[in-house]
């Protein structure tokens, strides 16, 4: 089922032409990668060398500068072949639009332009590293326990450890949240904690390969380990691209990018849903089991559960894009709580509809039954969501 808006420029036409055919050659390699827990270097040779990687970087810095809804749309178009790259993508692509949220409207950030440069020249792939095994997801406020320790001469040394660093076989930049110590008599930071942009060849990094989950296998989510790790004072993010008030609004969009990557599964878990009862014609029957009353109903509710999912989540994205001052972030945040949960629903109907072939490694759905479920678990969580909306409602004035 194609939701009948798009493509409807030439600009999302690309994108997803660009989109589908990576997710088409991602989509070979896709089964041997996933259940051998191998990395696809190549997924990510290719996403370089298409530019894929530029575009969230501004048009003024080089890149493609696409829009919310063009990005979301590309996105889950992408994750239709490998759920895992599109993964690792999605957060790259996110990180990078929100620096360029923040670099908006201050005139040229040399800091930023080199790290679009990098991405434009190099390919280079970032993500943030935020979780921690004492901490949990940050999005639950607790502090680091990784440290990064001001030295006399403005400099730090970061000692650390991150969890879930999704992507990190490939990864050029570590966007790293540090818990702030600073006894220097350098005038104050007044913080407790900092973000720091720590490359890949920096002295005491490396990577310790902890990921082996059942599902997402092929997204490189290892361990950050920090062992004190040098870095020159313009690590130190703040001082170098300040969060910027005007943009605080707009980075809650961003998530966009990530929750498509669910709503791409399900996508793909419909479609292969749809080629197996086309096709499946027991010798009991004189047709397909298409005809079938019980077959009909899941795909039925599939459809409906696609069309929800979609509606609202393109709808949100492309009302932004009109007007970013026009969608509040529990709109962000009920859309992906709907893609999510709907997208967990979806595959499982999907598998019901084809049955025991379902659980075949040969066959796709086993592994987006496995990969969808990492969607309930990226903030904002499904009960921060449900506050927010109660929240808002409440706050509405009594007529």
């Amino acid at each position: 089922m194609t939701f009948p808006a798009y493509p409807k420029t030439e600009e999302q036409k690309k994108l997803l032409a660009l989109a589908g055919e990576l997710a088409d050659t991602f989509a070979k390699r896709a089964a041997e990668k996933d259940w051998a827990g191998i990395f696809p270097y190549e997924n990510y040779d290719d996403l370089r060398a298409s530019g894929y990687l530029t575009m969230t970087v501004p048009k003024e810095y080089g890149g493609m500068g696409a829009s919310l809804l063009d990005v979301s749309l590309a996105q889950q178009r992408l994750a239709q072949g490998d759920a895992s790259t599109a993964l690792a993508a999605s957060m790259h692509l996110s990180n990078i639009a929100k620096m360029a949220e923040n670099a908006a409207g201050t005139g040229h950030n040399a800091f930023f332009a080199r790290v679009c440069q990098a991405v434009i020249e190099e390919g280079a792939l970032l993500n943030a590293a935020l979780s921690e095994p004492a901490t949990g997801s940050p999005s639950r406020g607790g502090l680091p326990t990784t440290k990064a320790v001001r030295q006399p001469d403005g400099s730090w040394v970061v000692t650390g450890r991150k969890t879930f660093t999704t992507g990190s076989p490939a990864l050029y930049f570590f966007l790293t949240s540090c818990a702030i110590e600073d006894t220097t008599d350098l005038p104050s930071l007044n913080a407790e904690r900092g973000s720091f942009l720590i490359p890949r060849s920096a002295k005491g990094v490396s990577i310790k390969e902890t990921w082996n989950s059942v599902g997402m296998r092929g997204s490189g989510s290892h361990d950050l380990i920090l062992e004190e790790v040098h870095l020159e004072p313009e690590a130190y993010m703040e001082n170098q691209l300040p969060s910027n008030p005007a943009a605080k609004h707009r980075l809650s969009a961003w998530s966009f990018p990530t929750a498509a990557v669910y709503l791409g599964i399900a996508e793909a878990a419909r479609n292969e849903a749809v080629k197996f009862a086309q096709k499946r014609r027991p010798n009991s029957l004189k047709q397909p089991i298409t005809t079938l009353p019980h077959i009909q109903e899941k795909m039925a509710k599939i459809e409906l559960a696609l069309l929800q999912s979609k509606a609202v989540f393109f709808g949100v994205a492309e009302q932004f894009t009109i007007d970013d001052t026009s969608v509040p972030a529990s709109q962000f945040a009920a859309a992906k709580y709907l893609v999510t949960n709907h997208a967990v629903e979806i595959v499982d109907l999907a598998m019901r509809l084809v049955g025991g072939a379902s659980l075949s490694l040969s066959f796709p759905l086993q592994r987006y039954y496995r990969d969808v479920r990492a969607g309930l678990h990226h903030p904002p969580m499904d009960d921060v969501t449900i506050t927010m909306l109660a929240n808002d409602a409440f706050a509405t004035p009594e007529e």
